[in-house]
């Protein structure tokens, strides 16, 4: 395809240019002066085409601010983005209405040409609890305009929060039906928990984006470009701030922290990874100090939203032992008979890594908020899939990490922290299922319930899987791997409401939302109730 008509393809309306740039400087938590700024060497933003085309995105809001996030970028196959080598100077406004006739702070940043311009904006001196708009200028071109918010302090009352749980998006296997549905529905608040694009292509794909599996920073960058630059995708992050952790497929199906999927690709897999999370930096609305030097990303951190809602969100990829008793040749995810793996039950196999566990307990010892949201990728649910008297895992997930898994229950249980529930994706199904210290003993306490959402677009998992799960009638309210969609919560002092809502199919570009299931937890009760 031709640059220019993928160019015509992803461009839109330019939005309202009356309000023109204040000329205050806000440049608080940006490490930038107004003399800085003035002899700092910046090219003349001057642009033939919108370099808009990626739009814009708020995440991680905080009592006094948010990050503000934008990519400048005009032309998808251009290996400088078609905005040229230099830094470029942007202009930002944040105001109270979307007219942005109460504008509340306008200023200066910088894209930096070594991250692929993209913009990682810190805001300060905003009012808590408070919806903010906010939009970007480069040279001629302003950018769509997004909606924000600041919570409230810490311990301030919170309204009730809606959120949408979104995971597994492959752009070639469906459309973004879920987007639409939570913007049509309402949210608040979006978690991503994960494999956000594939490093890969598919099949039978839906619709194509480019070809290859990525390997380089190049490969990466063209790959998040063509997934931001879908229209449902880029309306849902300029709708509401988001929040995010990843998974494997933003690097390599099944990676473990350093070891890659394939014997054969381990060569050079550290820096492919370093590649890969560098590119995810660049085009999540992260804060500044989520690329660490060595090529790492700090993603587990906590977000406080006044009394109702801690959420934890956790990694557990980057620091993970690797999958116990793998089929050979390849070095990730099996089904695995227990009775056949003498590292199993290794005590000191982790999934969150040893800092991020004690980070984990701290944080859950410190909460006072009325529920405590654990964010993470993959499924915490013990399952057995043999319907015989052997016990089958996917090691790829909590299962496969038994050890880990109950240190975790029991730092839940030991830090008395309020109505935990954990949520989880990877399987690209609906798993509704209440956690137990011992999962088949009826008479071991509940210590949270998990919540699992399906994928937003990617393909289902065997059937047979899916029947295991409904096997477990002891802790399971809900098993559905047929349905592509997302999880609709709504939190409030008295309960937690759980909505999984899927679509039959998101093979064409239309699609009718079912509610599946209703399910709730009441408020200093343990225990999932469908409803």
């Amino acid at each position: 395809m031709r640059r220019d008509a993928i160019t015509a393809l992803h461009s839109r309306a330019m939005i309202d240019r009356r309000v023109v740039l204040a000329s205050a400087l806000y440049l608080g938590g940006l490490g930038l002066t107004p003399a800085a700024f003035a002899s700092a060497r910046l090219r003349p933003a001057v642009f033939r085409r919108d370099p808009f085309l990626l739009g814009v995105a708020s995440g991680y809001p905080h009592p006094n601010g948010m990050v503000l996030w934008t990519r400048l970028i005009a032309d998808l196959l251009a290996p400088d983005g078609g905005v040229g080598p230099d830094d470029i100077e942007v202009g930002f406004e944040i105001a109270l209405d979307p007219g942005f006739r109460q504008t509340v702070q306008t200023g200066l940043t910088r894209a930096e040409a070594i991250f692929a311009h993209s913009v990682h904006l810190e805001v300060r001196g905003l009012e808590p609890g408070r919806s903010y708009y906010y939009r970007f200028r480069a040279g001629e071109h302003r950018s769509a305009v997004g909606r924000t918010w600041t919570c409230p302090a810490a311990g301030q009352p919170q309204l009730p929060l809606r959120i949408g749980v979104a995971s597994c998006q492959h752009y070639e296997q469906g459309y973004y039906h879920a987007y639409r549905h939570m913007l049509e529905t309402g949210v608040d608040l979006i978690a991503h928990l994960g494999d956000y694009i594939y490093e890969g292509n598919t099949a039978e794909p839906v619709r194509r984006h480019d070809r290859g599996e990525c390997q380089s920073l190049a490969d990466y960058r063209l790959r998040y470009a063509w997934y931001r630059s879908d229209p449902t995708l880029r309306e849902a992050h300029a709708a509401c701030p988001w929040v995010l952790t990843h998974d494997d497929h933003e690097v390599d199906n099944d990676y473990a922290s350093e070891q890659a999927e394939n014997p054969g690709e381990q060569p050079g897999f550290v820096a492919r990874r370093a590649a890969a999370y560098q590119a995810y930096y660049e085009h999540m609305p992260l804060p500044r100090d989520s690329l660490l030097a060595g090529g790492g990303l700090q993603l587990y951190r906590s977000q406080t939203v006044g009394d109702l809602l801690g959420l934890h969100i956790l990694d557990t990829r980057q620091y993970r032992s690797p999958q116990p008793c793998p089929t050979p040749p390849r070095q990730g995810g099996s089904r695995v008979f227990v009775d056949t793996c003498p590292t199993w039950n290794d005590a000191a196999r982790s999934m969150l890594g040893e800092t991020q566990e004690r980070w984990l307990q701290q944080q859950l010892g410190q909460s006072r908020a009325r529920w405590n949201l654990l964010a993470q990728s993959v499924v915490f649910s013990l399952v057995d899939e043999d319907p015989g008297p052997r016990q089958l895992h996917w090691n790829d997930s909590w299962a496969g990490y038994p050890a880990a898994r109950l240190r975790l229950l029991e730092a839940v249980r030991d830090s008395g922290v309020a109505n935990p529930v954990i949520l989880g994706g990877d399987i690209h199904a609906f798993i509704a299922a209440d956690q137990r210290l011992e999962a088949n003993d009826g008479n071991s306490p509940i210590i949270a319930s998990e919540l699992v959402t399906t994928s937003i677009s990617s393909g289902p998992p065997p059937q047979k899987v899916i029947d295991a799960y409904n096997r477990d009638t002891l802790n399971v309210h809900h098993a559905d791997g047929s349905h592509r969609g997302y999880l609709w919560l709504q939190l409030s002092q008295e309960r937690l409401e759980a909505r999984m809502i899927g679509f039959d199919s998101v093979r064409e570009p239309t699609a009718v939302a079912r509610t599946l299931a209703n399910l709730s937890i009441e408020a200093d009760r343990r225990g999932l109730q469908k409803l």
